[in-house]
């Protein structure tokens, strides 16, 4: 009589959820998604190391300090994806990063024959280039230990195409897929891999439509919950996907759209 070989020890259920003891890297965390994801680990145990265009972090540092966390910001361009990769690079080789979250991301609006060269390459560098560029040496370090968890923010337009968005769809559906093909190496080495895909939510890149008074009220009435999302409304996926609770999921990209999907 043969035998499953023995898999990991698994956490009870109060430990399972627990980041104590873990560093998380967390990109475009000054504000809106990224800052909530860097409190919420924070408040589960966490130290963060933020990485954003600038160091004007004050109020993430604020959140990160009253829930009892520490933050270290590492400033770079996402815009130069190359500068993204040295700074990545230099974070991989001088601390152990357990846990990367890729929320640094970008938006332009124009009609697909009006999309200027210059803003599809922007939106491309900064939303897929420069996610790569984390991803490579930070996700490599983990490889090499045998551990790590990696969760990058996607969308629903890594599902749909979208109006008026298509270097963003693109990028979105790139890191989709991106997360899939990782989950497939990576994963044998112990690092899971997955993607979380917000829907509509109350951040500077949905600051036009919900301007829009007519664009607003038919995403808000499609949605199943009823409202549009808050950054809060993403953190216990992101706690979830970056704890031991998640250590069987991987390759997977979780929508957290208040049921958007389900129209």
């Amino acid at each position: 009589m043969t035998s499953s070989p023995p898999g990991p020890t698994v956490a009870p259920q109060s430990q399972g959820f627990s980041l104590e003891g873990r560093t998380a890297l967390v990109t475009g965390a000054r504000r809106g998604i990224g800052a909530a994801i860097a409190a919420g680990f924070a408040a589960a145990g966490a130290d963060l190391v933020l990485m954003a265009r600038d160091a004007a972090l004050e109020d993430t540092r604020e959140a990160i300090k009253k829930s009892g966390g520490e933050a270290t910001v590492i400033t770079a361009d996402f815009a130069d994806p190359a500068a993204v990769e040295a700074a990545a690079t230099e974070i991989a080789n001088s601390r152990t990063i357990d846990i990367l979250v890729n929320n640094a991301g970008t938006i332009r609006r124009a009609p697909a024959a009006s999309t200027s060269p210059s803003d599809w390459h922007h939106v491309i560098d900064v939303n897929l280039n420069s996610t790569w560029a984390v991803t490579r040496p930070v996700g490599a370090a983990m490889v090499a230990r045998g551990e790590g968890k990696i969760i990058t923010i996607a969308s629903l337009l890594s599902f749909q195409g979208g109006i008026s968005v298509p270097a963003y769809t693109a990028s979105k559906h790139a890191v989709a897929g991106l997360t899939k093909a990782l989950a497939n190496e990576w994963g044998p080495s112990g690092v899971q891999v997955n993607a979380i895909a917000p829907g509509y939510i109350s951040t500077d890149n949905t600051t036009d439509l919900r301007a829009d008074p007519e664009r607003e009220a038919a995403i808000r009435d499609r949605t199943p919950a009823g409202r549009w999302g808050r950054p809060e409304d993403l953190v216990g996926a992101a706690v979830f996907l970056a704890s031991a609770a998640s250590a069987y999921v991987n390759g997977h990209v979780l929508a957290v759209d208040g049921g958007w999907l389900a129209r």
